[in-house]
């Protein structure tokens, strides 16, 4: 069989340092897509229902004053992280910004660098400061004195300001303070910060809790008014989103869901 020589294009020193620089780059991709980076991974989180339990307890508890059976379920949200050592790679992170039950932050912006015990305390220490302003904001909604009402939160580990919204209007509803359910049987899900005014305020992360929420039961979220646009993201199929900015609009919001009344919507 005669020699088959390769057309001199292909066989040119401009094409054989072409072709190794190609070589060269696939390669360098290749390593790169493995190599770790400062990203953290977040994703959907577990839900619990402040009416209820929580790892076998219950959430909130009132003594000092007569409480109703309720029906429903009123569900503060979370987000999870991957490990504070784990690293994530190019490939990985692509993957990620990929999926809406997903999302890559800096880790930093999850686990600061200057001490990590110290952020676990801080997030302690935020959860304690909402479960406090939950109930302040809670009890002066229904005109109702600290000093003979008393209320003991129990969320187990969970950390962060976020549930405070939530937490309120579990004590609300507990209370009866509008004179039947808030949820009318609904499984209700939200987010936000809340102060002893009962403002309710921003949390971020709201894509990923809306998922966690659908995937836990709920058809309402209720979502700090300036994240309306952030919670329409990727915005699970069949839950509503129900913008407040304060206690007082959570339960009116609420209210009108119930008895057929307008409701607002983002």
């Amino acid at each position: 069989m005669p020699d088959q020589k390769l057309p001199p294009a292909l066989t040119a020193p401009r094409t054989r340092a072409l072709a190794l620089c190609g070589v060269l780059v696939a390669a360098l991709f290749g390593v790169a897509a493995f190599v770790p980076l400062p990203y953290t991974l977040t994703m959907p989180g577990v839900t619990a229902d402040t009416l209820g339990d929580y790892q076998g307890r219950p959430v909130i508890t009132i003594t000092g004053a007569p409480v109703r059976p309720t029906d429903g379920q009123l569900r503060m949200v979370t987000i999870s992280a991957t490990n504070q050592d784990e690293r994530t790679s190019l490939w990985r992170a692509l993957q990620a910004w990929a999926d809406p039950d997903e999302a890559v932050r800096p880790t930093d912006s999850v686990y600061p660098k200057s001490d990590p015990v110290k952020s676990e305390q801080v997030n302690a220490q935020q959860m304690t400061e909402s479960q406090d302003s939950a109930t302040v904001a809670a009890l002066d909604y229904l005109h109702l004195s600290p000093a003979q009402v008393k209320v003991k939160i129990d969320l187990g580990d969970i950390g962060g300001p976020s549930a405070g919204q939530m937490l309120a209007l579990g004590i609300v509803d507990k209370l009866g303070g509008d004179g039947g359910s808030l949820t009318a049987g609904r499984t209700v899900a939200g987010t936000g910060t809340i102060d002893d005014e009962g403002n309710v305020g921003a949390v971020g992360g709201v894509p990923l809790k809306t998922q966690a929420a659908a995937r836990d039961g709920a058809t309402v979220f209720l979502v700090p008014k300036g994240e309306c646009s952030d919670a329409k993201v990727n915005t699970p199929e069949g839950l509503r989103l129900v913008p407040v900015s304060t206690l007082a609009e959570s339960v009116s919001a609420l209210k009108a869901l119930r008895d057929g009344g307008e409701v607002p919507s983002c």
